[in-house]
């Protein structure tokens, strides 16, 4: 196993830039230049989206920046002592230790185990002394490799701060009464890369609660091995403490326990905070249990962590997920509906979908061609998918927000917003209106006869009436009206302002991936759909090359330029070729997320010109969803090609650019 760090992988005393990303990128060029890593702007990116998910900086002028890349060749270590230091996000200021590590995405145990080892030195003043008044890159290498024990252990401590055989003295505010019992409380650490602060954080709280005089034990979520609690060690616990960035593993087995709950970095930074405030929930006969419904990690991210603005946006995201596959489904089963009755019969829109299932069974065809019969069938099955896309909307929206309470109360109030034309705008504000709601009820301290009946009967009952009539009495119309509005003004549209419409469209559709704005335009356009006419397929066809653009300029980009990209990205990437050829546009929805600022631009300007191409070339869709696979029902294919293609490529080549001058002028920096 070779060397985590070496002496020309440390910078001293140097002028590194003035913002964080600034000392990253020369970490990440001193790595490359080292040969242990194959591409600058691969890891570079893989550090950049790592950092702006949260702060790496910590008490005491330490931070530690830190990611995964299919570039890196051997975990790695670089170490940066800037002078000025730079900020990264503590709130005691900024930093002048920096350790960047760099993982292999497959990178071993052993690895990852000296890789903790290190964060967790880090916590030690004595150490963190000994590296700041190092004079050479040599001794901080003979420092860390003495810190990880593969070296010979230079003295860090000075005597005053030799490490203590006992836990140190603390005042009589601090400690508990001798003759109380001794306080019991279990945490969980968990970050999303599982390397530094989820060990960090371990330590942090382990430190405080013996400085405290509690007897605290910690689970480690991470990449290094986990330190798992027993039942026993939970059962025995007066409270727990979650710091975590990620959902918490088998979260069900601390039902019932008194818990506070942040961002690992605070397990970091305020220890001594979360446990008083863990201990604060023990003692309060109202504070926060976990949830005891919690059996799978998606249920275990509780309803109530989170700012509300935060949760509600969740909640959104959470309702289009699971929209989507409606969508799909009910979409391409309409699409393969009109190619069965197009073997039959070229104009579809004399087919008369509910008059050939009212005269023929499969039993019973009568003059009905069989293919035609099939044809039905499958329509109507398809329309049954789309017309539950709504209601599906709004009842995973409440389910987002209150959980298994809210998915009822949602589907009524979604139901209710389809039955007054308010689409999925109106789906949007009934899901939100029904979760809102059914939370609420939920947190009602009632008699134990009564709250057993809350989630069951109580809470979906009242939670539909009131949500409902608001949807029917109060909120429908305006609802119905904007939907009316917004297609009356693109129908309007239509005719000398084709292009016009088509450019509108497509950025529509490409603007956020399957939100609102997307779904406004889909509507829209399935919407006038049944009328038959002509403009109206023009405009489905618009709206589903547009579409179709995003995830495929992204699949697009990470074969270009694969090297800007990480595995996660490039396997996302994978996946958004058939997410893209199958009309879903949420396929570019990972890419956004990250990396919103250039890629939202990208989708739009492509999408806009797939749009417009579309519609000047008068290209025309009689089935509302199904993508590439629907072509061969498109009037004028070869242009529905072409419109895919040219927007495609711009968006991508837009993209790459964003992404490749980011990453260079992060280099020259």
């Amino acid at each position: 196993m070779s060397d985590l760090i070496t002496a020309d992988l440390v910078l001293l005393d140097e002028n590194l830039g003035e913002t964080r990303f600034d000392v990253i990128a020369k970490l990440a060029q001193a790595v490359v230049n080292a040969g242990r890593a194959t591409d600058f702007e691969q890891l570079y990116a893989a550090a950049e989206a790592r950092e702006s998910k949260t702060d790496t900086g910590i008490p005491g002028g330490i931070a530690i920046p830190h990611c995964r890349s299919a570039a890196v060749t051997e975990p790695t270590l670089a170490m940066a002592r800037p002078n000025p230091a730079v900020s990264f996000g503590a709130k005691d200021g900024p930093a002048d230790l920096i350790f960047f590590i760099a993982a292999p995405d497959g990178a071993d145990q052993a690895h990852l185990k000296l890789l903790s080892t290190l964060a967790r030195s880090l916590m030690k003043k004595s150490f963190t002394a000994s590296l700041r008044e190092a004079s050479s890159a040599e001794e901080i290498v003979e420092l860390v490799n003495g810190a990880l024990g593969v070296g010979e252990k230079k003295a860090e401590a000075k005597p005053a701060e030799a490490a203590p055989a006992a836990a140190p003295a603390t005042s009589a505010q601090e400690t508990p009464a001798a003759s109380a019992p001794v306080k019991k409380i279990v945490a969980v650490t968990a970050c999303p890369t599982g390397i530094a602060h989820t060990y960090m954080a371990a330590d942090a709280l382990k430190y405080a609660a013996e400085e405290l005089g509690y007897d605290l034990k910690v689970e480690t979520q991470g990449s290094s091995g986990n330190e798992k609690l027993t039942q026993a060690d939970i059962d025995a616990a007066d409270a727990v403490i979650f710091a975590v960035s990620v959902n918490v593993r088998e979260r069900n087995r601390f039902a019932g326990k008194p818990f506070v709950e942040s961002p690992v970095k605070r397990g970091i930074d305020e220890p001594k905070e979360m446990i008083a405030e863990a201990l604060a929930e023990a003692e309060n006969p109202n504070g926060a249990r976990v949830a005891a419904a919690a059996s799978s990690a998606e249920d275990s991210a509780g309803a109530t962590e989170g700012a509300w603005g935060s949760r509600i946006y969740k909640a959104v995201m959470t309702g289009i997920s699971y929209m989507i596959p409606f969508v799909a489904a009910g979409g391409i089963l309409v699409a393969l509906g009109f190619v069965f009755e197009a073997i039959t019969m070229p104009n579809l829109g004399d087919v008369n979908t509910k008059a050939i299932l009212e005269s023929a069974t499969l039993f019973n065809l009568g003059d009905v061609h069989w293919t035609l019969y099939l044809g039905a069938v499958l329509q109507t099955i398809g329309g049954f998918g789309l017309s539950l896309m709504v209601p599906a909307l709004a009842a995973y929206i409440a389910y987002g927000l209150a959980q298994r309470p809210g998915i009822a109360p949602g589907f009524i109030a979604g139901s209710v917003a389809l039955a007054v034309n308010a689409g999925f705008l109106g789906g949007i504000v009934g899901g939100i209106l029904a979760g809102l709601i059914a939370y609420a009820l939920g947190t009602l301290k009632l008699p134990r006869w009564l709250g057993s009946m809350m989630p069951v009967v109580v809470t979906p009952l009242v939670t539909s009436l009131v949500a409902g009539l608001l949807m029917y009495l109060l909120l429908g119309a305006p609802l119905a009206w904007v939907m009316t509005t917004l297609q009356d003004w693109l129908t309007s549209m239509s005719g000398g302002s084709a292009l016009v419409l088509g450019l509108i469209l497509g950025a529509m559709m490409a603007s956020d991936l399957g939100g609102p704005i997307n779904k406004a335009a889909y509507l829209f356009a399935t919407a006038g759909l049944s009328s038959g006419a002509t403009v109206n397929q023009e405009i489905m066809a618009a709206v589903i090359i547009s579409g179709m653009v995003p995830p495929l300029a992204m699949a697009l980009a990470t074969t270009l330029r694969p090297k800007l990209f990480n595995e996660n990205e490039r396997e996302n990437g994978k996946a958004a070729w058939l997410l893209g050829a199958s009309f879903i546009s949420e396929g570019a929805i990972p890419f956004a997320s990250a990396d919103p600022a250039r890629v939202i631009p990208s989708t739009i300007v492509g999408g806009a010109i797939a749009g417009a191409i579309s519609m000047g070339a008068h290209v025309a869709s009689p089935a509302p969803h199904g993508g590439i696979w629907i072509i061969g029902l498109a009037q004028n294919p070869l242009m529905f090609l072409v419109a895919v293609v040219a927007g495609t490529v711009v968006s991508a080549l837009v993209y790459v650019v964003l992404k490749s001058l980011g990453a260079r002028s992060k280099a020259s920096a």
